[in-house]
């Protein structure tokens, strides 16, 4: 009998973490599409409402920025973690099949970085998550304790970079190496050519351009900000949590984890307020000053513990019925979460570039967020239409025929 992985039926799939991720691509979708609308609190636009704004903005630091991109980096631990315990533990053809999955999703996620937007995670967690099939030996303590140092670490490099600035020569070569991209291109670079080309230019051309020429600014901004290593801290422990079963054993102690969940939003949401609206100061942070010191010591210890509050509350709220068929659609976009993910990338394109709506500049923060809600909403509409008559979203299957090596069955059968 072939040790093989088998490709996981709809059946074993948990629908809690189907909800987490489709929740978290709306997340997602909220922070990328300041991104996107290209906004700056400087211009005045249509759809931008001044003091109003500013409090969205504050709002949107406070429980979105940050938290979301580590609930998907935690689920995609754990989805890793699910793939080995139901294959023969530390055989190897698990391991080639994951490693095989992981080239496969760094190939999607840099056609999407590359040609569509640069700002994509896909391509980063398939990088980084070469690095998890090489811990799946490892013990859980071993995994849990790794996983806190790597969340921890940015503030040991940070304080690094302040002292010897070598230590920042990564971040520092990339942002010239995106300079030279721009130059030749044409353009001056990303902060005096990026807005008015991707605002005003009606050529697809042009834009892919500015993505290609952007790509070394996004890695040389992980660097700086040291995503790195709190993604992969972040997938270990989610890996933790799938291997220990964690989220089944929370589940039968829930009047702890209700305590424990209530004692965590009135201690670190007020704390990420004033990370966010007290602390922060890009300019310091960004010149390696000492106010940067300090706000990377809170960020380090307050915004991932906030993303475990809102997961273990979803836990415990989705363990009602009610809940559960009133969040049902949302399942759906978390199972095409990556369809969706580069379908909001598209969207944003249209709505805000110049090869579309040319909206760019336009919006402030709370015409984006009622925009990512009616986005979210047809994405909820189109899944669970898909879903009718699909197995899988498009992307995912693509995915899945290239990692196990022919084409799989796409159509839905029928019951």
């Amino acid at each position: 009998m072939s040790n093989n992985p088998t490709p996981l039926s709809s059946r074993e799939r948990i629908d809690y973490m189907d909800l987490l991720r489709g929740i978290a691509i709306f997340g997602i979708l909220i922070a990328n599409l300041r991104w996107f609308s290209l906004y700056s609190p400087q211009v005045s636009g249509r759809f931008t409402l001044g003091e109003i704004d500013g409090i969205v903005h504050l709002l949107q630091g406070v429980f979105i920025e940050s938290k979301f991109y580590t609930i998907f980096s935690i689920l995609f631990g754990w989805g890793i973690a699910l793939q080995i315990n139901r294959s023969k533990k530390d055989d190897a053809s698990t391991a080639r099949f994951l490693r095989r999955r992981l080239w496969f999703m760094m190939l999607l996620g840099g056609v999407h970085m590359f040609f569509i937007w640069e700002g994509d995670i896909v391509f980063l967690y398939g990088l980084v998550g070469f690095v998890l099939v090489a811990f799946r030996k490892y013990s859980n303590s071993t995994l849990l304790i790794t996983g806190i140092l790597l969340l921890l670490s940015p503030v040991l490099l940070y304080f690094l970079k302040m002292n010897w600035p070598w230590v920042n020569y990564p971040s520092d070569y990339l942002y010239s190496l995106g300079e030279k991209m721009y130059q030749h291109f044409g353009w001056i670079d990303q902060d005096t050519s990026r807005t008015g080309v991707l605002s005003e230019s009606k050529s697809i051309t042009a834009s892919i351009k500015i993505t290609l020429a952007d790509a070394p600014y996004r890695f040389a901004y992980l660097f700086a900000v040291s995503r790195i290593p709190k993604v992969l801290g972040a997938m270990m422990i989610g890996f933790y949590i799938g291997r220990t079963n964690l989220y089944s054993k929370l589940m039968n102690h829930k009047k702890v984890a209700l305590k424990a969940n209530i004692t965590g939003l009135i201690v670190f949401v007020p704390l990420n307020y004033w990370l966010e609206g007290v602390l922060k100061n890009e300019h310091a942070y960004y010149q390696h000053q000492i106010e940067g010191l300090y706000y990377t010591i809170a960020d380090s210890l307050l915004v991932f513990p906030l993303a475990l509050v809102y997961m273990m509350a979803l836990a415990l709220i989705y363990e009602k019925k009610w809940v559960q068929n009133i969040l049902k659609p949302v399942l759906t976009v978390g199972r095409t979460a990556f369809s969706n993910y580069v379908f909001q990338s598209i969207i944003g394109i249209i709505l805000f570039y110049g090869v579309g709506f040319g909206l760019a500049q336009q919006f402030g923060p709370l015409a984006w967020t009622i925009t990512a809600v009616i986005i979210f909403t047809f994405q909820i509409i189109l899944s669970n239409l898909w879903l009718k008559f699909f197995r899988f979203g498009p992307l995912e299957w693509i995915w899945r025929s290239f990692t196990y090596k022919k084409i799989q069955p796409l159509r839905a059968t029928k019951n």
